[in-house]
């Protein structure tokens, strides 16, 4: 007999293994069985022809010996070269006799005449049809049921599971044909769902009963069929019913699978890999604690506890902090930063634009004041030495701030992608710290931290507004956990946000633009954002209404609605110095109007901007529009947002664009994200749609079931680590670089 760990060349013949292998790495008896069906079609009704009528339309399946078969020409539409003409036949064959006769039809039938002659039995598969009141089949699939070739011969839907039925029982069983449902799995070109369903039959007639790797407590909690059920009902059962209670189960069995691989990771060697860094009393942290002219909130003080805790331990640290706009992430990371640069480390704050990797800079370096001025005059006793590292940079300029690096002068290193560079070399990397990273992939937030000491994990902090589907995604399934700032330092004011529905109410846009010049008149300033650079950047599909672009806006405010107002223009394809320049005029009010596209969605840092215009807002994601918001409210000023659409309000971008008004909340909205764009493949590099290895999982549908599978793994890998039932279940994500990826996440 067989189980679920035996390799499929021992159970199905090594053709069909290499097969399977090939295509979609299936190698065990598990894997095969756990390639669930993604939908099934209705079977047919097995009938002899003299039985009773059915009604026209269903599909039947006949058994009968062929009394009559003519093969007549058919008629050609259009005349073909003599050298290329052929004679195409189509064929009628009768089956049964008298009344209870049927007929059927195949054309383009030179080939089948052969097979389907008189006194032949042989087995027809299709839709009913009645002409002249006699039943007819129309190019059915066929099956002959006693070719003298020996071997099965026929179409080859019912030829797979003949061949199925042999392979299993030593002969073609005609009750492998009476099923009321047939399972569809994804396949391929190479390898159909009939090849793979025949290879699953096979496996299923003679494998052992499965041992149930849950509690029967747990399974009655959770109303679940048992392991051995599960997996042989999600394939043959013919009952919705039955499908239904098999995939709750095999839904549950991939939960607590991933979650006894992390947690196996967890308690692994790579635990122990972290950098401890415990805080010192004369260090840094302290001091700047100490000198900061600003009060923290109890929310940043719980936080930095937590990090500081962290930091201290062998483990590394894998925390997300989330926090809206202004609400103090930038001055928790700096102190856990720098009780890491106390313990003789350097920090790494990568951030995905040179606008904010300066914006980082210019505040960190303000913040420690002398404390960050290592080597310089006024630097204080002990202090260290920020630095920035950007690709516009001079290759002067790098080669000097890499040299800072390598040597460790710099305790502090802020930069884009300059820093993921083979030349980028640091003296003792202890800690990564990741902003906006859903900008990042996973791959190069990995490259940075692999320049820690060898054989050593840094600690990781990810740092953002609205996390996007993935990251809620990785706190729920994963080790990332999470840390939430709420509270607004004091004297900062909420943002007010507005949907307009152009459509509907067009002089809510003109009010919007009256707006701005109030504000700009009250000694404020405003952004209007677009979201597409000119007619040339991502030009609309055929028929849909072209969405505004910054380049048209520009021109057109400044003629019109916004005249006398000083605008500036901001978007990507600016040259560096440009686009520097233009942030420096917003920045000391030498522009009042900052036209731009989401280039401004991060690290912009202009506390007098109050107003912002968001034109085409449905084009945009939630968490764009979320990230977009938070470039207002930056200061004590009340601040606006508007979101305007040419949506409808009840339709799908209408419904998401007023979500967006309704709420300040980055959790909820990034809810909203997961609900319409899932969670993406949570353990490989695609980041949108359904995971490609989590088959039935997802976190918009089963939240309770991965947090109780969850909660089970960590009481059952205390009671007995090495489980052999979880570990199966666990296997097929710790026998590849899976787990490892999603650690690395």
């Amino acid at each position: 007999m067989v189980t679920l760990s035996d390799r499929l060349d021992y159970v199905i013949g090594a053709k069909a293994a290499d097969s399977l292998d090939e295509v979609f790495g299936i190698r065990t008896v598990d894997d095969l069985l756990r390639h669930y069906p993604r939908s099934y079609v209705e079977g047919a009704t097995m009938r002899g022809a003299g039985d009773e009528r059915p009604p026209a339309g269903e599909h039947i399946t006949l058994v009968d010996t062929i009394t009559h078969a003519v093969a007549r020409p058919m008629k050609r539409r259009t005349q073909a070269p003599a050298t290329k003409r052929r004679k195409d036949e189509y064929l009628v064959i009768t089956v049964g006799s008298g009344r209870s006769r049927v007929t059927a039809t195949f054309f383009h039938a030179n080939y089948l005449k052969e097979e389907l002659t008189e006194g032949t039995r042989v087995m027809l598969s299709g839709e009913v049809q009645f002409l002249r009141d006699r039943m007819h089949l129309t190019h059915p699939a066929f099956l002959v049921l006693d070719s003298p070739r020996g071997r099965n011969v026929g179409s080859r839907s019912l030829r797979k599971i003949a061949d199925a039925s042999e392979a299993v029982s030593g002969e073609v069983l005609l009750e492998a044909f009476q099923r009321r449902f047939y399972p569809i799995y994804p396949a391929s070109t190479k390898l159909q769902s009939w090849d793979i369903f025949a290879c699953v039959r096979q496996v299923l007639e003679v494998l052992d009963p499965v041992p149930d790797p849950l509690p029967e407590a747990l399974r009655a909690e959770f109303g679940l069929i048992s392991e051995d059920q599960a997996l042989r009902a999600i394939h043959l059962a013919e009952s919705e019913t039955e499908r239904r209670l098999a995939y709750e189960r095999l839904t549950f069995d991939e939960a607590v699978g991933l979650q006894w691989a992390l947690i196996a990771r967890r308690h692994s060697e790579l635990a122990q890999s972290g950098l401890s860094a415990p805080p010192r009393p004369d260090g840094l942290a302290q001091e700047l604690l100490q000198c900061l002219p600003f009060e923290l909130t109890t929310g940043q003080r719980r936080v930095l506890k937590v990090l500081s805790d962290e930091l201290a331990a062998a483990r590394p640290m894998n925390r997300l902090l989330q926090g809206e706009v202004g609400s103090g992430k930038t001055i928790v990371a700096v102190l856990a930063m720098l009780q890491m640069v106390d313990a003789g480390y350097q920090c790494a704050l990568l951030a995905p634009t040179e606008v904010l990797a300066t914006q980082h800079f210019r505040s960190i370096t303000d913040i420690l004041g002398p404390l960050g001025m290592a080597g310089q005059l006024g630097g204080a006793a002990g202090a260290t030495r920020v630095a920035l590292l950007t690709g516009s940079m001079s290759p002067a300029q790098k080669k000097q701030v890499r040299a800072e690096i390598a040597s460790g002068e710099a305790g502090i290193v802020i930069g884009t992608h300059a820093l993921l560079q083979d030349a980028v070399e640091f003296h003792r990397l202890g800690m990564v710290v990741v902003d906006e990273q859903h900008r990042f992939g996973v791959e190069q937030r990995d490259q940075l931290r692999a320049k820690a000491p060898a054989g050593k994990t840094p600690h990781l902090l990810v740092m953002t507004a609205t996390p996007i589907p993935r990251t809620v995604a990785l706190t729920v399934y994963g080790d990332l956990e999470t840390s939430t700032l709420r509270e607004l330092p004091r004297g900062r004011q909420p943002i007010s946000t507005t949907a307009i529905f152009v459509r509907d109410k067009p002089a809510w846009l003109d009010r919007a633009w009256q707006r701005i010049v109030e504000e700009v008149a009250a000694g404020r300033q405003a952004y209007v954002v677009a979201p597409r650079i000119d007619e040339n950047d991502e030009p609309p599909e055929p028929g849909a209404r072209p969405s505004a672009t910054a380049q048209d806006l520009y021109v057109r405010l400044a003629r019109n609605e916004l005249a006398g107002l000083r605008l500036g223009l901001m978007h990507g394809r600016l040259p560096a110095e440009e686009k520097d320049a233009v942030m420096a005029a917003f920045r000391s009010g030498k522009v009042d109007v900052l036209v731009c596209t989401t280039v401004i969605e991060v690290g912009v840092d202009v506390p007098n901007a109050t107003v912002m215009v968001v034109m085409d807002a449905d084009r945009f994601g939630v968490s764009q529009l979320h990230q977009l918001r938070g470039r207002i409210g930056r200061g004590t000023h009340p601040s606006l947002c508007l979101l305007a659409t040419w949506a409808s309000p009840g339709s799908a971008a209408g419904r998401r664009v007023q979500a967006v008004a309704d709420t300040l909340d980055g959790f909820a909205l990034a809810d909203l994200d997961l609900k319409e764009r899932r969670e993406g493949d949570v353990l490989g590099r695609n980041q949108s749609g359904r995971a490609l290895t989590l088959r039935l999982l997802s976190l918009a549908d089963h939240r309770e079931i991965i947090e109780a599978a969850r909660d089970f793994c960590t009481r059952a890998y205390a009671a007995e680590p090495a489980h052999p039932g979880l570990a199966q279940l666990a296997a097929r994500f710790t026998d590849n670089d899976r787990i490892e990826y999603l650690d690395k996440s």
